[in-house]
């Protein structure tokens, strides 16, 4: 599988925890917000912020469907799922 830029940052920072990590902790780490709080909805730097933070759940979703990573500790309400990056996870980073 050939990795998009997300899916690879993803995955390395995944493989970099070194213990289980939810996935969605790594996006506005990769992404920060580039708008101040206060702008309105429609705001073209909120959009495209928004746009990239739905990107990364696709490429988490992505991740997980070519099972490069998988779920050790199931979402319980209080927090997401927890994965840590498969053989073939850390295979795909070398």
């Amino acid at each position: 599988m050939t990795l998009n830029q997300d899916e690879h940052e993803l995955l390395r920072r995944i493989t970099e925890a070194g213990k289980p990590v939810a996935m969605s902790d790594f996006f506005h780490d990769m992404y920060p917000p580039n708008f101040p709080a206060s702008a309105v909805e429609e705001d073209p730097d909120r959009v495209a912020w928004q746009e990239r933070q739905f990107g990364m759940y696709r490429a988490s979703i992505k991740l997980w469907e070519a099972e490069l990573v998988h779920v050790v500790h199931p979402a319980n309400g209080q927090r997401p799922d927890l994965v840590e990056p498969t053989e073939d996870g850390r295979v795909a980073l070398a």
